[in-house]
């Protein structure tokens, strides 16, 4: 029996329950989780704004340690310390054949099926985002997990999985922050906090952070804002003065809502780059002039896990943090248990801390 955080329908509470994790079957892993961290998107699945099958054990930035291994497996094996992907590409599909692994059309297949079942009675439970990292142990597919280089601590390592592969992304692939420019981050949560470190690593010049509570100043300067702002009415004004009167050369978004992209988009120069990161409903509609997008030549972009190529990138991230570049710890905010969960959610709802990581 494993003890996991289920989420029973779309809206309920989170519950602790004993489920019944099978053996890892052909081209499957078992993993013994260290920790997980409570991403934003947990939420956004919990609350329905992202769709997930229920009941589910969601959770899915997650390191842990390889328990034992399916038939035809050979990519990891028992001991091996191991990181979550849970957008894993298939390699196969249009999206992949252009070298864009991140948009792959099978990367969310593993989240419609179940992977375990209740102990108290029998329902069928699917993984959150295909890796059911709220649990002391899972199941995923053998390509869903990435072997964790040496010299990186475990448990800060999960972050590696979703946070910082994605704030990272953001900045060198998808906004390719280049030495010396101006960068204006809108929210500092897990995420927002990785793009500043990666902002300081592209060797940005004045690095804007924005958030609504002022407790975060502190956290945002230590991760590599050179400039804090509380948002409002006047944000984009604010770090127009900021940057010589012209705006941002970049601006990455990591909250969702149409208010904040508006004012990302505004807050940059004449060509300057917006990146979209957070995740936002449906609902949220941003609206621009026909004129302004001539007049200004600026560019809005989505970003999908940082457009990233965890195979890839997860060695580069690893040398960061071995030169101590990339601070793991300095996003975390609080080490909570599988019951600390709910309390990390409200805490993003409020707009309070960085990262809450769930220790095992």
């Amino acid at each position: 029996m494993t003890r996991a955080a289920v989420l029973p329908a779309v809206g309920a509470p989170l519950r602790l329950a004993e489920i019944d994790l099978p053996d890892p079957g052909p081209g499957q892993v078992r993993v013994r989780l260290a920790a997980a961290g409570v991403c934003h998107s947990d939420l956004s699945l919990s609350n329905g704004t992202l769709r997930q099958p229920v009941p589910a054990v969601l959770g899915h930035e997650g390191s842990g340690t390889v328990g034992a291994v399916g038939e035809g497996v050979t990519g990891v094996a028992p001991g091996d310390r191991v990181i979550l992907n849970w957008a894993p590409s298939c390699g196969k599909c249009h999206y992949c054949g252009l070298g864009e692994p991140w948009l792959c059309a099978a990367a969310g297949a593993a989240a419609t099926v179940p992977y375990a079942k209740l102990a108290d009675g029998g329902d069928e439970l699917y993984p959150g985002l295909g890796t059911a990292a709220f649990a002391e142990e899972t199941v995923v597919p053998a390509h869903a997990v990435l072997p964790l280089p040496d010299g990186v601590p475990l448990a800060d390592a999960a972050l590696l999985g979703c946070a910082v592969l994605t704030g990272y992304g953001a900045v060198h692939h998808s906004a390719a922050v280049r030495a010396g420019e101006s960068v204006a981050v809108f929210g500092v949560g897990g995420v927002g906090l990785a793009v500043l470190q990666a902002a300081r690593i592209a060797g940005a010049g004045t690095v804007v952070a924005v958030d609504v509570s002022p407790e975060k100043e502190e956290l945002a300067r230590a991760c590599g804002a050179t400039e804090f702002l509380l948002s409002g009415e006047d944000t984009a004004k604010r770090i127009r003065s900021l940057t010589g009167g012209h705006g941002a050369d970049v601006a990455i978004e990591c909250v969702g809502r149409a208010e904040t992209i508006r004012t990302a988009w505004s807050a940059t120069r004449r060509g300057g780059r917006t990146t979209v990161v957070g995740i936002g409903g449906k609902d949220q509609q941003v609206s621009f002039s026909a004129l302004e997008l001539f007049y200004f030549g600026r560019t809005l972009s989505g970003c999908v896990y940082g457009n990233s190529d965890p195979a890839r990138d997860l060695p580069v991230l690893a040398e960061h943090v071995r030169a101590g570049r990339l601070d793991l710890s300095a996003m975390v905010t609080g080490r909570i248990g599988l019951e600390g969960i709910p309390g990390a959610f409200d805490a993003m709802v409020g707009g309070r801390g960085g990262r809450a990581l769930v220790m095992f």
